[in-house]
């Protein structure tokens, strides 16, 4: 088998940083094309935006190649762009979640079979920030493929995508791993099982899960507000994503600023000013409502979701130092199973037909954060990353 050697350790690193937000990249390039989708495939909006919360429940798993990801990737995404039945399109979102997650975990893994020490550090650092980029570069794109050249060509897009970077993978890519360890069951199940039963790792993964619902309710409720509501182009969902991008981000940027503050404080801080301003806006959209003000809260309330999300996924990946793979794998299983639970689940609840329901939505969930988020014991007061790190890990097996 080819293996990464220092001739082609640069090449392969530059590839996974690329790969890294393919898994947002097929869950927003589509956005602006769902009242599209709808209307070609004579099915309600619930069906179509149900495609989004398929895709998002099997997007846990680790074991299966990249290189048979990303065929199987490419060849799911054809098979949506020239299929006219909703239930073959929901089996090909399943598998594209599936195949984007054995991608994405293996090219995180990649970073530590190479790399040590700062170098290390550097690098998993970009990790927010490359992945901040699929919802801000994806749904740019889609809205002018859409307007252009109809839903099928988003999919047809990710196809040619997926396969450009197979290709790029059999030329560059090549075995990072340099020794393999046996797969023991048993011991796995225990690690995970005492994870979950750490209450405080398992709110964790409630609050990144109700956090990151808020975009996805954005997401599925935005294009049928702005073409349909409004009766703006597809572009303009494109270009209302991108500034939901810039937003997540900037929260992003602001939380690393912020690292070494008090944890709970914070959060607390960030969560009771996004639950305010979801509340003041919702009342506010219900005298007066256009596309400056829908893009208030994306302004803000993203903003928020970039902050409290960053903070609080450093804070699991940091919670069990003696098994930090498996903790990111499961925080990041869990939230995307809560996450796709609880955006349909609101979605379907409250009919979003205007901006005063996607504020009553904002306002939900930003509350259930904060009331969860101030009602759960966080190990030390006052947390931070910095004495996060000194913590006594809770003993578990020691897996590799």
């Amino acid at each position: 088998m080819k293996r990464i050697d220092e001739s082609n350790k640069r090449a392969s690193t530059i590839l996974a940083f690329a790969l890294i937000p393919l898994s947002g990249f097929a869950l927003d390039v589509y956005i602006p094309s769902l009242p599209d989708m709808a209307s070609k495939l004579h099915a309600a909006p619930s069906a179509i935006q149900l495609t989004i919360s398929i895709y998002l429940i099997d997007s846990f798993g680790r074991y299966l190649p990249g290189i048979a990801g990303l065929f199987f990737f490419s060849a799911a995404s054809f098979v949506i762009a020239h299929s006219e039945s909703l239930q073959v399109i929901y089996l090909m979102r399943a598998i594209q979640g599936i195949m984007v997650a054995t991608i994405v975990v293996s090219k995180r893994a990649l970073f530590i079979d190479l790399y040590s020490g700062d170098k290390l550090k550097h690098y998993t650092s970009l990790f927010s920030v490359i992945w901040a980029s699929a919802p801000i570069i994806a749904p740019f794109i889609g809205g002018y493929l859409q307007f252009h050249l109809g839903w099928q060509a988003n999919f047809n897009f990710l196809g040619y995508f997926g396969l450009s970077l197979l290709a790029l993978e059999l030329v560059i890519g090549g075995e990072s791993i340099k020794q393999k360890h046996p797969f023991n069951l048993k011991q796995i199940a225990g690690a995970y099982g005492l994870m979950i039963k750490t209450k405080d790792f398992t709110v964790g993964m409630v609050v990144l899960a109700l956090t990151y619902a808020m975009m996805l309710v954005y997401g599925m409720t935005s294009p049928f507000l702005i073409e349909k509501l409004m009766h703006y182009p597809a572009t303009v969902t494109g270009n209302a994503s991108l500034i939901s991008g810039v937003a997540v981000l900037t929260g992003g940027l602001l939380s690393k600023y912020f690292i070494t503050r008090p944890f709970v404080k914070k959060i607390l801080i960030a969560a009771s000013v996004q639950a305010i301003v979801a509340i003041g806006l919702t009342i506010f959209t219900g005298y007066l409502h256009n596309i400056y003000t829908l893009l208030a809260y994306v302004i803000v309330l993203h903003a928020a979701i970039g902050f409290i999300f960053n903070n609080v996924l450093s804070y699991l990946l940091t919670r069990f130092t003696n098994n930090g793979g498996k903790a990111s794998g499961l925080a990041g299983g869990g939230y995307i199973i809560f996450t796709s639970a609880f955006s349909y689940t609101v979605v379907s609840a409250l009919s979003i037909k205007s901006q005063v329901w996607l504020g009553v939505s904002y306002s939900v969930l930003s509350i259930a954060v904060l009331i969860i988020f101030a009602c759960t014991k966080w190990i030390g007061e006052p947390v931070t990353i910095k004495k996060l790190a000194r913590e006594e890990p809770i003993p578990l097996p020691m897996i590799d």
